[in-house]
């Protein structure tokens, strides 16, 4: 089985480790796991995005048209992959809006999230979307938002990998101080993606 996962957002929001954890979790169960990152100014916010590919795959780059999981940490930044999405893909989508650099310096004005949520929907197959920052912040830290993040990606019919090997996981990279937040984020997430 093949498994293509497409993760953006913008710096900050701890998408490269989001996409190391789930490598390595794949990496652990034995199962092939490719991954490349794209960052521009992810210090100052800018752009971010990781390409995911578990199975029998070649190359680390996701061809258009073959997201299986858009993991989108920013909504402007799942509009930017589009064309990484099918009628097939579903998109797990953080509402909560972080206006990417070159937005701020831009004459065009972010888009409504309502506008974005319509474009997504006539693309994919399944859009789901919750504020991520919320559910983080009652887990116990806006920071954990990435392990929210995964837990919804746990949620989704067809993930690859079982919950218990993402928390794994998450015990080898993150730091044994932060592993209580952690989960509770990462259930709060599988929770909210499900009822979303």
């Amino acid at each position: 089985m093949n498994y293509n996962i497409y993760v953006c957002g913008v710096g900050g929001q701890g998408i490269i480790k989001t996409s190391v954890i789930i490598g390595e979790a794949a990496m652990k169960k034995e199962i092939n796991v490719v991954m490349s990152e794209i960052h521009g100014m992810a210090q100052r916010g800018g752009s971010v995005s990781t390409e995911i590919r578990i199975g029998e795959v070649h190359g680390s780059i996701i061809p258009d048209g073959e997201a299986d999981l858009v993991l989108a940490f920013e909504p402007l930044e799942a509009i930017r992959a589009l064309p990484k999405m099918s009628e097939e893909s579903e998109v797990i989508l953080n509402t909560s809006v972080i206006p990417p650099f070159n937005i701020m310096r831009s004459p065009h004005p972010y888009p409504p999230l309502d506008e974005i949520m319509s474009t997504l929907e006539e693309r994919a197959g399944s859009v789901r979307g919750f504020n991520a920052e919320e559910v983080a912040l009652r887990a116990g830290h806006i920071l954990s938002l990435n392990m929210v993040m995964l837990g919804a990606a746990a949620a989704t019919r067809g993930f690859p990998l079982e919950s218990e090997s993402l928390i794994n996981s998450m015990r080898d990279n993150l730091p044994p101080r932060l592993i209580d937040v952690n989960l509770r984020a990462f259930w709060d997430g599988f929770e909210a993606a499900a009822e979303s």
